[in-house]
Formats: C-alpha cells, structure tokens, sequence
C-alpha cells in the first residue's frame, strides 16, 4: 500500500464517521424527522427559484373512519355527530382552540341559528354557563372563551380525538379517492388516513389540495370577493351609558329598531376622532358587563389561501382598530378608559374557496325558493355581500344582490365533492355561487352542514360506501335517532 492510498482511506475512513457523527447528533437533538440532502445531491443554484425537497417516507399518525379538517362551527358540528353516530373521528385544527371563527376570530355574533339539533343544544348548554346575551331565536351574543371550553366538552363527551396547531398541507388521492391528509405541526410531518373526509377548513383548503375544482369571488379563481374584517374586543367603563352606540343593547325591537340607529350614531363617534373607518357600518355589540366587540373594519380583495395577502390586511386592520380606539378614548366622557382586551389570531374571512360539487347552490335557488328532496338546511339569513372596494363601501357597504330572498334548501349535493371521490364540504367552502354564498355562509346553517356531513360520513365509512352512494333518508333517519333533529 502506498502512502496516497493509505491517505486516501484515511480520509474516506474519516468523512465516513464525520458524516455519522453529525447524523447521530442531529437525531440525538430531536430532528430525525427532518429531512438531510442526499450525500451527492446538488444543492440548488444559488437565485434559483425552486428547490426540490428529497421524498421522505411519514408516519401514519392515524387510520380512521372519517376525519374533518376544521374545526369551526361546521367542523366541531361534524365531528360530534360523526362520533356520536359511532364512527371513529379525528378533528384536525389549525389554531389554538375548537370553534373557528366563534373563538378564534371572536365573531361573538351568530346569525341564522333558529334550527333544531347542534343549534339548539348549543344554545341550551350556553345558557347553563351564563355566556349568552340577546336571546333572540335566530341571533345572540355569546362569551368567545365560553364557546370554546363548551366546545371542547362536547367533543370529549362525543368521543371526538382532535388536535390543535396542526395545519393541513397536502392531500392524495388513490385514483379519484381521497385516502390520505397530510399535516405539519410542532410533531412534524404525518400522514392520516380515512375512509371519509370532510372538509370545513371555511377555505376549502383540503378540496383544493386533493385536486377538486373550485373557485372564489365572483367566479374563477381571482378577486373581487368580499373584505374581510378584525374583530376586536374591548372594555369600557361603564356600558350602559354607551348603550344607544350598542346593537341589539336590549332584546325589545327587531332588527333595524336597534341597529341601524346605533351603528349611525356609532359612526358619527368615530367621526369625530377624526379617522374614516374602512366599513361603512360600524358595529359594537355588548357581550357581557362592561366588555364588547368593535366591527369597525374592512380589508378588501384579500384573496384567504395568499399568506402574504392575509398578513399585510392582519397588520393594517390591526393598526385601523387602535387607531379608532384611542381617538374614541381621546373623546373622554364615555368612552374614556375604553381599551382593548384582545384582537384575534384569525382575521375573519367572508370569501373563500368554494368547492365545486355535485350541486351548486345559486342566486336563481335564493329568488325562487328552492326545494330539494335532500335538503339537509333552509337558509333564512338574507344576501349580505360587503361592498368588494373602499369606493362601493362609501356608497352602499352592504348589497342584497338585487334580488329578495325567499327561504331555499341546500341540498345534500352540494355537500359531496363532484372531482374527488370519499370528500365531503361544509361550511361556507360548500358548492355555491357568489351570491348564494352571501346567504348561506353565516355560522347557524355551517352547523346544519355540519350535521349533515358527519351523519352522511359515519354512514358511509361503516358501509363501505361512498357518500355519494349514500341516500339522505338514512342520514336524516339517522339524525333523529341521535335525537339531534328533534
């Protein structure tokens, strides 16, 4: 052996145990789930605009009957009757709590929620806890942190697995079936699989991801498409002596009696700090003593599946609120010491993807009243499209599409994805256009939506069946036996 050969294996022998020491030590570290550049891969070129990640084999992290990505009002809703009907559930969520929007984007104000079942529970069990205002049948105020530890109850008491902080980042498809979500989490990369899926991500992020079509706005997949706003809480120091700013301050009167002179009066306030708010109907609405919620923005053409888009209109509705709150407290008299408690982790999105199916609900359905034999809700809540541009909201903030809504069903095809096999939608990402969407998106029928999905996905996962093979008889049938159509 000459000397260049015993340096040669020296200095093989050496980057050989360089390179195990530094994997033995990256796994030792807690990162063995992440994936390392091959040994002779070529990284890519400095500026270019790609990289290609090497493939990696996931853990299955579950095999379940049915799996719903969201866990908003629709997603919760699902998820529990799912369970309840006895299927093995997995409730998949992207914050830090169960609710959605209810909690996460602290709505605080529901609409459309006179129906039997999930609705009406919930209502009961909020009572039970005090968290509930405006005990009108079809809207109320509710407690935001209230609706979350009742959510979770109810999903522990369903028997209902979910988890938090997990975001859905992929989705594949035996042929046309949809077998297998991806997510990324503080745990890392896994995969779950299901024989059903329902999607109540609000934008239609899994349907997306498993190649269903869709689209947003007023068709296709670009903007115009209705703002979206921050929701905010606050606390004041005495809310009665700013009750004639306050909608829906008491339960006497119907809608108009106590909104609209109370948003005029309320605008007429901010005003006077000098600022123009970005809605043209700011709203502040009591939910409990002296705390309240301020709708006083609107971030416009802000497409929900562009993060760039959706951190720059959360910075500026953030900025737009505190600027309205501190000019209101510079006014003194009542609104001195008003402050704020909490902006959400979710700004709130009104438009998002719309996931086509094997129905699409339209604004012809809204003006003729639709009936359907697979009718799984009856919207009530009439068209309430935000105007999609600063200049419109100056004009006229909210439209009604031109049309006068009568009451119509969304039928049970609407539900069921019309490209991939095995997924199901509810929510506001269910199939409908623009103008229908206005309708149907508010938080009452996405619980329905909900039921119905979870009732139709049980169903069909404990049959071998898709859900599109199942009849909404059974489903309703099924329902009422859970005594949640009752």
């Amino acid at each position: 052996m000459t000397s260049n050969d015993l340096q040669n294996g020296l200095s093989a022998m050496f980057n050989l145990n360089r390179r195990k020491f530094l994997q033995t030590s990256l796994a030792g570290a807690g990162a063995a789930a992440l994936p390392t550049l091959s040994h002779g891969m070529d990284s890519p070129a400095k500026g270019s605009a790609e990289f290609k990640e090497p493939a990696r084999n996931l853990p299955i992290k579950a095999d379940v009957d049915v799996i719903v990505c969201g866990a908003g009002p629709a997603g919760v809703s699902a998820a529990i009757t799912a369970a309840r009907a006895g299927a093995k559930t997995q409730l998949i969520e992207v914050h830090g709590c169960l609710g959605g929007v209810w909690t996460a984007g602290l709505l605080t104000y529901i609409f459309d929620f006179n129906k039997p079942g999930l609705t009406k529970e919930i209502k009961e069990k909020l009572d039970e806890r005090d968290a509930r205002r405006n005990k009108i049948g079809d809207q109320f105020v509710y407690h935001p942190d209230e609706m979350k530890l009742l959510l979770e109850e109810m999903c522990a008491e369903a028997g209902v697995k979910y988890r938090l902080h997990t975001r859905v980042a992929a989705a594949y498809r035996e042929k046309s079936r949809l077998t297998t979500a991806i997510t990324e989490s503080k745990s890392g990369r896994e995969a779950w699989r299901a024989k059903v899926f329902i999607d109540a991500t609000g934008d239609g992020d899994l349907g997306a991801q498993a190649g269903n079509s869709w689209e947003i706005g007023k068709g296709g997949d670009t903007c115009p498409c209705q703002p979206m706003t921050l929701n905010t809480l606050a606390v004041v120091r005495d809310a009665s002596a700013l009750k004639r700013f306050i909608s829906f301050y008491t339960n006497e009167g119907d809608r108009k009696d106590w909104h609209v002179p109370a948003v005029r009066a309320f605008a007429e306030e901010i005003k006077r700090t000098g600022v123009s708010p970005s809605y043209g109907m700011p709203t502040l609405f009591l939910i409990r003593d002296n705390l309240v919620m301020i709708m006083v923005n609107h971030e416009y053409n802000i497409k929900a599946f562009d993060a760039d888009e959706i951190t720059e209109a959360t910075v500026r509705a953030r900025a737009e609120v505190y600027s309205i709150v501190r000019g209101l407290n510079k006014l003194g008299g009542p609104w001195e010491g008003m402050q704020i408690v909490a902006t959400p982790e979710q700004i709130g999105i009104r438009d998002g993807r719309r996931i086509h199916g094997r129905y699409m609900v339209t604004k012809e359905d809204l003006v003729i009243g639709a009936r359907h034999e697979d009718a799984v809700v009856r919207p009530t809540f009439g068209v309430d499209i935000h105007a999609t541009d600063r200049k419109t909201n100056e004009v006229e903030t909210i439209s009604r599409g031109g049309i006068k809504m009568i009451p119509y069903d969304i039928p049970l095809r609407a539900l069921i994805a019309k490209d991939v096999d095995g997924l199901m939608m509810a929510g506001r990402c269910i199939s409908g256009d623009f103008t229908a969407h206005a309708s149907y998106r508010v938080t009452g029928n996405a619980v329905a939506m909900g039921e119905a999905a979870g009732a139709v996905a049980s169903i069909a996962a404990k049959t071998n069946r898709l859900p599109h093979e199942v009849q909404w008889g059974e489903a309703s049938q099924l329902l009422s036996q859970l005594k949640m159509r009752t």
